[in-house]
């Protein structure tokens, strides 16, 4: 379909509809005219669609694409069928305007600018199959249409959001891997803990040691505590 200024494919925004996924429909318009268009779009469901870009220029002779995202829906619409529908604003700007200077009143009729309307319908088809390994002789049925009628003002419609949200699923962890670790660390802290009492009761057998003998030998106790603490540092090593 097309206006005095704008070719515009398509006419019908076709949606592959899936629950909870969002789906995404490309707008191309073409400016068929030498002057500078700018455009709007509007919808009667701002809350479901979101529009990138919702308002813009297209160059003399020159073409734009606007990318329509359905968020994704929790239920499947009775029969398949939709009564959204889309309605593209356009108007000539002036020479050498850009998408910044595009402003709500340029397309304000009341004040006697000359916009140019076009109505777009919202279609949900089927998701695309996987191939088949055997091959079908013929498809039966066809995609549904939705059913909607062409009269309407264009109070009907909201300007749509410029940007949407993309949802980021959360990635598996390993448990296993967690509790591993976990463990790990205990057995490590409860080393350490050992280690530090061994050493204050080395260090008081030292004085104990040099308080009861005067002579330069080594006392027996002395002697085993060094061995066996050697022993458990030797341990701890090899666990951690």
């Amino acid at each position: 379909m097309s206006n005095e200024l704008l070719d515009i494919d398509p006419v019908d925004l076709q949606f592959p509809f899936e629950l909870k996924k969002q789906i995404s429909c490309s707008l191309y318009l073409a400016n068929k005219t030498d002057n500078y268009v700018a455009f709007k779009v509007k919808t009667t469901n701002p809350k479901k669609y979101c529009v990138r870009p919702n308002t813009g220029v297209v160059l003399p002779r020159s073409s734009s694409e606007v990318l329509v995202t359905m968020q994704a829906q929790k239920e499947a619409p009775a029969d398949m069928q939709c009564k959204d529908k889309f309605l593209l604003q356009c108007v000539v700007a002036s020479p050498g305007a850009t998408a910044r200077e595009v402003t709500p009143e340029m397309f304000s009729k009341e004040a006697g600018h000359r916009v140019e309307e076009t109505k777009l319908r919202v279609v949900y088809v089927d998701p695309p199959r996987p191939p088949s390994p055997v091959r079908e002789g013929s498809e039966e049925g066809s995609s549904p249409r939705a059913s909607v009628s062409d009269n309407g003002n264009a109070s009907d419609f909201t300007a749509v959001p410029r940007f949407s949200v993309d949802r980021l699923e959360p990635q598996d962890n390993s448990f296993e891997a967690k509790a591993l670790i976990t463990r790990l660390t205990e057995e490590k802290n409860s080393a350490v803990q050992l280690n530090n009492r061994l050493q204050q009761e080395l260090e008081q057998l030292k004085r104990e040691s040099k308080r009861s003998q005067s002579g330069g030998g080594i006392p027996f106790m002395y002697v085993l505590l060094v061995g066996l603490i050697g022993l458990i540092l030797g341990y701890i090593m090899k666990r951690t």
